[in-house]
C-alpha cells in the first residue's frame, strides 16, 4: 500500500511520521522523499519585521509556496513549482532589491544543527566595516564638516547638510520604493524618506540631516545586536566535542568525528573529556559535570546503567558509553533547535512608529495634497498661497518630532540602565519588560552564587570543628572536584593550617582517600561512608537534618578504625540580595517562580528561604513547556545564566541573563544584568515602566501640539516660520522630557521585604501534567 503525505516542511516532520508508522508496523517500508525546495542565506535582517517584508514580497511572486524564513539562522527555504515562470535569479533579484544580501546555501546540516557551509563563510566584521557602519561614519563626518562650515560660511553649510540628506536618504528611499512595489508601501523607510525630503524641501536641511543620521545609527545598532545573537547560537555547537574515541568490538581504540557516531556505538570518555553523545554508561564510575545541560553546579556520581548527556564533562573516572542518540539528535542539538525555533516564532512588540506610519504617512500626504489642490481648483484660491500652506502643513505633520523624541526616551532609558549595569538589547525589550506579570528564575547561578560553599562543619570527636575541617581539606587537597575545592578554600579563608597528605587516591564518584599524619582517612558520600565506616544513629540524624535543608554532606572517617570523625556540609548558597529582589518584585505586583534542574529537596529548601514559588528537576524542554503554559495568560520574563536556560530565555516574552552567565545565555537574552544582582531585575522593570510613561507623555505632547498648529496653518493664522518652530520646538521639548530619565533612581525598597517565615509551595497553576 502506498500513501502520499503532504504538509511536511522539514526532515524532522518526516522523522516523526516514520516513527509513528514503525510503532504500528515495525516492518513497514517507508520512503521519505524530501519536498522539492531551495534554500538561501539572507544577510542584513536586523529585526523580525524584516522577515515579514521579505515574505510579503516573495508571496506575490507566482509559483512560490511554503516560504520559511528563520530570522535567527538567516536561512530562507521555499518551494518553487517546476513549471513556474519565476526563476531562481528572479527570487534573488527581488531579495536584493529590498536591501538584503542573499547567497545560495546547501541543504545539508552538520550534526549540531547549524549549516556547515554558512559557518565556513562567516566572516567577523567590526561594526565600522559593515555597509551600514560605513554609512553612519560617512554621514557623521559630513554633518560635522557641515556644522563647522555653517559657523563661518552659512551658505556652504546648508549645501553640505543637503548633501548629507541626499546621500543618507538615498538607500532608504530606494528600499522604500522597492518595498512599495512588493506590497509594503508604508514602511518605516517610506516614513523616513518623506520626513527627510519634506524637511529638505522646506529648507530645513540641518534638521533633515539629523533625522537621517539618527535613523542610520538606529539601523546600525539593530544590525550589530542581531549579529551578536546569531553568534551566540552558533557558539552552542562548540559544547559538543569534534571528535570521539570509538571502541571497536576487538577492544581497539580510534579517534573519529563525533558527527559520525551511530546508535549502539561504544565510546571511551576519559577524565576531563566532554561526553560526545547522549548515551548510557556500560562500564565505569565517575562524577559528571552536567551544568551545561541541567544547570546543576555540583557534579553527579554516575555508574553503569546511568544516562549521560552530550556536552557534559567527565570529572574523574574512565567511562565506556553506549551511544543512544546520533549527533543530530543529542541534547545540545535539541537545545540549539529550541533556541532557533523560539527566536523564529517570537513576535516582538512592533515599533510604534512602524505601526503608526501605516496610517499616518498616507494620511499626511493626502491631506497636504488636498490642501494644495482643492482650494485653487474648487474655490478659486491662489496657487501660491495654498502651496505655501500645504508645505507648511507637511512640515507640521512631518513625523520628525515623533521619530526623534521616541528614540530619545528609549536612548535615555538604555543609557541610565547601562550606567546601573542593566543592559537592554533594544527598545522592544525595554517596553515589554515593564508589562510582565510573571518572572521565572533559574536557580543555579541566578538566585544562587553558582558554586558550592561550606555551610556547616560537625565534629564527632574531641578535636572540634577546626580539626575536622583541617583533616578534610588535607584529604581533598589533591582533588579537582568542586566540592573538594570548596572545602580547601573554606579552610584557607578560616586561616586553618592544612596538614600535608600522602598516598592520595580516589574512588570515582564515591570518596577521596589519603594518609594524614599516619592516619588512613577518607572523605566520601554518606552512602559510601555507611558501607566503609560505622555511622551511629546520631550521625544519621545529623546527615538527614543537613540534607533536608538542601545541603550536600561529605563524611570524614578513619578507614582503619572505621570511626566517623565529622561532617562537612556544602550548598550553593542564595545570593545575598535574592530575598530582597523577590520581595521588591512582589511589591510591584509581579509573581516570581523558581525553575530549577536541581533535585526537589534542594529546590524546596532554597525556595523556602527566599519565599518564592518553585518547580524542580526540570530539563530544558520542561522549562520551555512551563514558560509556554504561563505565556497563555500572562506576559512572562525568564532570568537565567546557563546554556540550559537558552530555550526558555528565547521563548519568554523577555529573556534576562545574569552577567556572570554563559555567552550563549547572554546573547540569547533580551537583557543582561551585568552586576549579577537579583534586585536589578526589579530595577529593570521599574526602568521599563518609567521609560514607557515618558514615551507616552512625549507622543501625546508631540501629536497634540501638531494638531493645534495644523488647524491654525490651514486657517492661515500661522505661517511657515511658525510651522518650523512648532516642529523643532516639539522635538526639543519632548527630547528634554526624555532626558529626565537620566535621573532614574531604581525600584523602591520593599517594605517588610524579608517576609520571614513565609510559606512557599510548588508552582500550582502550571503543574497540571
Amino acid at each position: 500500500m502506498r500513501f502520499h503525505i503532504e504538509g511536511m516542511t522539514c526532515g524532522g516532520c518526516a522523522g516523526k511520521v516514520v516513527k509513528a508508522i514503525h510503532s504500528v508496523d515495525p516492518h513497514a517500508e517507508v520512503i521519505t522523499d524530501p519536498p522539492p525546495g531551495i534554500s538561501w542565506q539572507v544577510e542584513g535582517m536586523d529585526c523580525a519585521s524584516c522577515v515579514g517584508k521579505i515574505e510579503t514580497a516573495l508571496a506575490r511572486m507566482p509559483g512560490i509556496s511554503d516560504i520559511r524564513l528563520n530570522f535567527a539562522t538567516e536561512k530562507l527555504e521555499l518551494t518553487l513549482a517546476p513549471d513556474s515562470v519565476t526563476q531562481v535569479s528572479d527570487i534573488e533579484k527581488t531579495i536584493k532589491s529590498l536591501g538584503f544580501g542573499v547567497s545560495a546555501s546547501a541543504s545539508q546540516q552538520t550534526a549540531s544543527g547549524i549549516d556547515a557551509d554558512h559557518q565556513a563563510v562567516v566572516r567577523h566584521q567590526r561594526w565600522w566595516q559593515t555597509r551600514k557602519g560605513k554609512q553612519v561614519v560617512g554621514l557623521g563626518i559630513l554633518m560635522g564638516v557641515a556644522y563647522a562650515m555653517a559657523l563661518f560660511f552659512p551658505a556652504y553649510g546648508t549645501w553640505l547638510f543637503a548633501a548629507a540628506v541626499i546621500a543618507g536618504v538615498f538607500p532608504f528611499a530606494r528600499k522604500a520604493l522597492a518595498l512599495a512595489m512588493s506590497g509594503s508601501p508604508f514602511s518605516i523607510e517610506t516614513l523616513m524618506s518623506v520626513a527627510a525630503l519634506g524637511a529638505l524641501f522646506i529648507g530645513e536641511a540641518e534638521e533633515a540631516a539629523a533625522v537621517v543620521f539618527l535613523f542610520s545609527v538606529g539601523e546600525l545598532l539593530e544590525s550589530v545586536a542581531a549579529g551578536r545573537a546569531r553568534a551566540g547560537i552558533r557558539a552552542l555547537a562548540s559544547l559538543v566535542p569534534k571528535t570521539a574515541v570509538l571502541l571497536d568490538p576487538q577492544g581497539g581504540q580510534r579517534e573519529v568525528p563525533a558527527a559520525s557516531l551511530r546508535v549502539n556505538d561504544h565510546v571511551l570518555v576519559r577524565p576531563g573529556d566532554r561526553v560526545s553523545a547522549d548515551g548510557v554508561i556500560i562500564e565505569g564510575t565517575s562524577s559528571l559535570d552536567e551544568s551545561p545541560v541541567t544547570g546543576e553546579s555540583i557534579p553527579l556520581a554516575k555508574t553503569t546503567g546511568d544516562g549521560v548527556f552530550a556536552g557534559s564533562i567527565n570529572v574523574d573516572g574512565v567511562l565506556q558509553v553506549r551511544v543512544e542518540k546520533t549527533g543530530a539528535d543529542n541534547t545540545i542539538s535539541r537545545i540549539i533547535q529550541l533556541v532557533e525555533q523560539a527566536q523564529a516564532s517570537k513576535a516582538p512588540t512592533a515599533r510604534f512608529i512602524e505601526q503608526f506610519s501605516r496610517y499616518y504617512t498616507p494620511a499626511v500626504m493626502a491631506i497636504a495634497a488636498l490642501i494644495v489642490l482643492v482650494p485653487p481648483l474648487a474655490l478659486g484660491g491662489e496657487w501660491e498661497t495654498w502651496l505655501y500652506r500645504g508645505l507648511a502643513l507637511l512640515l507640521i505633520a512631518c513625523p520628525c518630532a515623533l521619530v526623534l523624541s521616541t528614540p530619545a526616551a528609549i536612548a535615555s532609558g538604555l543609557a541610565v540602565g547601562t550606567r546601573r549595569g542593566l543592559l537592554v538589547k533594544g527598545g522592544n525589550a525595554l517596553e515589554t519588560i515593564g508589562r510582565v506579570s510573571i518572572i521565572g528564575f533559574d536557580k543555579t547561578g541566578t538566585l544562587t552564587e553558582g558554586r558550592p560553599r561550606v555551610t556547616d562543619v560537625v565534629a564527632f570527636t574531641q578535636g572540634g570543628e577546626d580539626e575536622v575541617l583541617a583533616l578534610a581539606a588535607s584529604v581533598e587537597s589533591g582533588s579537582n572536584h568542586p566540592l573538594a575545592k570548596a572545602i580547601v578554600s573554606h579552610a584557607e579563608s578560616a586561616n586553618i593550617l592544612i596538614p600535608v597528605a600522602s598516598n592520595a587516591s580516589a574512588t570515582a564518584g564515591k570518596a577521596v582517600h589519603a594518609s594524614v599524619a599516619g592516619r588512613a582517612l577518607a572523605v566520601g558520600s554518606p552512602v559510601y561512608a555507611a558501607q566503609a565506616a560505622t555511622l551511629l544513629p546520631e550521625h544519621h540524624a545529623h546527615i538527614e537534618a543537613l540534607q533536608d535543608t538542601g545541603k550536600t554532606v561529605s563524611v570524614l572517617f578513619n578507614e582503619k578504625t572505621q570511626e566517623a570523625l565529622g561532617l562537612v556540609a556544602l550548598r550553593d548558597e542564595p545570593r545575598r540580595d535574592a530575598k530582597e529582589g523577590v520581595a521588591q518584585l512582589k511589591a510591584m505586583g509581579i509573581r516570581s517562580v523558581m525553575l530549577t534542574g536541581d533535585n526537589r529537596r534542594t529546590g524546596q529548601a532554597i525556595a523556602q528561604h527566599l519565599g518564592i514559588e518553585w518547580e524542580a528537576e526540570l530539563l530544558p524542554q520542561d522549562k520551555l513547556r512551563l514558560i509556554n503554559e504561563m505565556k497563555q495568560h500572562s506576559k512572562v520574563a525568564m532570568v537565567g545564566d546557563g546554556i540550559n536556560d537558552a530555550p526558555a530565555l528565547a521563548t519568554a516574552d523577555v529573556g534576562i541573563a545574569m552577567g556572570g552567565g554563559t555567552d550563549v545565555a547572554m546573547e540569547t537574552a533580551d537583557a543582561a544584568l551585568l552586576n549579577s544582582r537579583v534586585t536589578d531585575v526589579a530595577h529593570l522593570v521599574a526602568l521599563s515602566r518609567a521609560t514607557m510613561a515618558n514615551i507616552h507623555q512625549n507622543v501625546i505632547f508631540a501629536l497634540g501640539l501638531k494638531a493645534v498648529f495644523l488647524i491654525t496653518t490651514v486657517l492661515g493664522v500661522t505661517g511657515l516660520w511658525v510651522a518650523v518652530l512648532a516642529d523643532t520646538g516639539a522635538t526639543a521639548i519632548v527630547t528634554l522630557n526624555a532626558l529626565r530619565l537620566l535621573r532614574f533612581k531604581g525600584a523602591r525598597a520593599a517594605e517588610n521585604g524579608r517576609d520571614e517565615g513565609q510559606t512557599v509551595h510548588p508552582l500550582a497553576p502550571v503543574q497540571s501534567r
